[in-house]
C-alpha cells in the first residue's frame, strides 16, 4: 500500500469551464452529472485525482473523447478523470509497436504509424480515443486479417484504487492483463498502453454507391460474397440518409437514401497489390456489372487515408443507436432487414459489417474479450435534428431489432453498444465471473464499481 501523501488536486464543479470542457461527449444526446471532474494532463495527475477521491469517499470515474459516454451509467456523485495526458505516440519500427497515452485519438497514431509503413488496428474514425478502443476490444476494417484490436496491446499501465501505478503484460499481473482487455473496465484508470503494428504498404479502400431501390439487388451479391471473401478484405454495408454536409460530401451522397458498400483491402506488401486488385475485381465486378453506381471511388491508397473512408462525422452530433451481433443471414432475411431499413425510415445508416476471418480465432494470449461470434455487425443510428426526431428514431430502431432478433446471436461488441438500457452480452457466464472476482479483488472498496462497461452476462 502507498503513502497517502499527495497533492490534493483542483475540482472542478457544474458551471465552470474546466467542468464544462471535462464532461463534453461526442454524442451531444450524452448528459454527464458527475459531481466534480479533473482534467488530467499527465499521470502524477490520475494519481492525485484517485486519491482525493478516496479521501472524499467518492467514486471514480474516467473518460477521454466521450464515445461511450452513451453506455455510461449515470455518474452523479462521483469525479470524472477526463485523460487529456500531453504525451506523444512513440513508435518503435524495429519492434512493431507503438506507446500510446491516455487521450490520443486514433488519428495521432494513425499518421504516426504511416511514417513507417505501419499501421495499428484502429476504429473506422480517427476522433475515437485509442485507448478506449483498445480496452473494449476494437472491430478494425484490418480486424478481419489480424484479429480483434484487444490482441494487438502488448502492455498496458494502471493507475489502481490505492494510488499505485502498474505495468501489465502477459508475464506481469497477466490475469489483470487478461481482465483489461475487454472485461468491461472498473479496475482503475489506464494511462498508456504499448500496441503491435503491422507493415501495410497500401490500402484499397473507397465507397461505391447504388440508389436505395437497388439495395435488393446488390445487397444480395454482397452477401454472397462475403461467404467466401479472403481476410485481407473487411466491408460494411449500408443504407444511408446522409444530410447535405457543403465541401464534405458528394451532392449524389445527399440527396436522398442510398445503398453504400465500403471498407478496405489490406495490401501488407507491395508484392501483395496484385492479388489485392484481383479481390477487388471479384468483390466488385459483379455488383458493378448489375446495376451501374451512382457513385465509386474504391482505389489505391495511403493507409492513412482509411479513417476517412467510412464516413463518420468528424464533430460531435446528437444522436439515438441500436446494435446486435447477427448470424448468418439467408436471402429471405436479408430481404426483411432491409424492407425494414428502407425508404421510409428516419435513420441516418442501417449498417452489416462483415466479420470472420481473424475475427472469429480465439487469441492463444487473447483477453476478456478476444473473438467476435457471429457473421455480422449490425449497427443503426439516428440524428437527432429535430426535439420530434427521437420518437420516430427509437421507433425505427424497435422495428429493425424486432426484425432482426432470429439471428440475433444473442452477443454485442462493446464498442457498438452505445445503450446501456438495451439488452447487452459481451462475455460468456465463465468470464463475465472471472471479471467480476478479479474486479473485486482490485478494487476492494468499490472506488472504480460504476465505471464498468456493459458487459453483463444477461442477454
Amino acid at each position: 500500500m502507498p503513502s497517502q501523501t499527495h497533492t490534493m488536486v483542483a475540482l472542478s464543479s457544474p458551471g465552470d469551464k474546466a467542468y464544462e470542457q471535462a464532461v463534453a461527449c461526442y454524442n451531444l444526446d450524452a448528459h454527464l452529472d458527475p459531481a466534480h471532474t479533473v482534467i488530467a494532463t499527465c499521470a502524477t495527475d490520475v494519481i492525485n485525482a484517485i486519491l482525493t477521491s478516496r479521501n472524499l469517499g467518492i467514486g471514480v470515474r474516467a473518460q477521454a473523447t466521450g464515445h461511450a459516454a452513451m453506455s455510461a451509467s449515470p455518474m452523479h456523485g462521483d469525479l470524472l478523470i477526463s485523460t487529456q495526458l500531453d504525451e506523444s505516440v512513440i513508435i518503435d519500427p524495429v519492434a512493431l509497436t507503438a506507446r500510446i497515452s491516455a487521450g490520443t485519438c486514433w488519428s495521432s497514431v494513425v499518421d504516426a504509424a504511416a511514417a513507417h509503413g505501419l499501421i495499428a488496428l484502429h476504429g473506422s474514425s480517427g476522433t475515437i480515443g485509442a485507448i478506449g478502443y483498445l480496452l473494449r476490444g476494437g472491430l478494425s476494417f484490418y480486424g478481419r486479417l489480424h484479429g480483434i484490436a484487444a490482441n494487438s496491446l502488448r502492455s498496458i499501465t494502471i493507475v489502481i484504487a490505492t494510488g499505485e501505478t502498474i505495468e501489465v503484460s502477459a508475464t506481469s499481473v497477466p490475469e489483470l492483463f487478461w481482465a483489461l482487455r475487454g472485461g468491461g473496465g472498473g479496475y482503475g484508470v489506464v494511462v498508456g498502453v504499448e500496441i503491435q503494428l503491422f507493415p501495410m504498404a497500401h490500402v484499397i479502400t473507397g465507397q461505391i454507391a447504388w440508389k436505395a431501390s437497388d439495395a435488393a439487388v446488390i445487397a444480395t451479391l454482397w452477401k454472397k460474397w462475403t461467404e467466401t471473401a479472403p481476410p485481407e478484405a473487411t466491408t460494411s454495408l449500408r443504407m444511408l440518409n446522409l444530410p447535405p454536409v457543403p465541401g464534405m460530401l458528394p451532392e449524389v451522397l445527399t440527396s436522398g437514401q442510398i445503398l453504400m458498400i465500403d471498407g478496405a483491402i489490406s495490401v501488407s506488401t507491395p508484392g501483395d497489390l496484385d492479388a489485392a486488385h484481383q479481390i477487388l475485381d471479384d468483390f466488385l465486378g459483379p455488383l458493378r456489372g448489375a446495376i451501374e453506381p451512382i457513385f465509386d471511388s474504391w482505389a489505391v491508397a495511403p493507409p492513412a487515408a482509411l479513417p476517412h473512408t467510412h464516413l463518420d462525422p468528424p464533430f460531435p452530433v446528437p444522436s439515438v443507436s441500436d446494435h446486435l451481433v447477427l448470424d448468418y443471414l439467408d436471402d429471405l432475411a436479408l430481404g426483411r432487414i432491409l424492407d425494414a431499413a428502407g425508404a421510409q425510415s428516419f435513420l441516418l445508416m442501417f449498417e452489416l459489417r462483415q466479420l470472420g476471418g481473424r475475427l472469429a480465432e480465439p487469441a492463444i494470449t487473447g483477453g476478456a474479450f478476444d473473438r467476435v461470434r457471429g457473421s455480422f455487425s449490425y449497427f443503426g443510428v439516428g440524428l437527432l435534428a429535430t426535439p420530434e426526431s427521437r420518437e420516430n428514431i427509437v421507433a425505427d430502431l424497435a422495428a429493425l431489432r424486432g426484425v432482426m432478433s432470429p439471428w440475433s446471436t444473442g452477443f454485442t461488441l462493446p464498442t457498438f453498444a452505445e445503450n446501456a438500457a438495451a439488452p447487452q452480452r459481451t462475455l460468456d457466464d465463465a468470464a463475465f465471473a472471472r471479471a467480476a472476482v478479479l474486479r473485486a479483488n482490485i478494487d476492494p472498496t468499490g472506488i472504480f464499481a460504476h465505471d464498468i462497461s456493459p458487459v453483463r452476462a444477461d442477454s
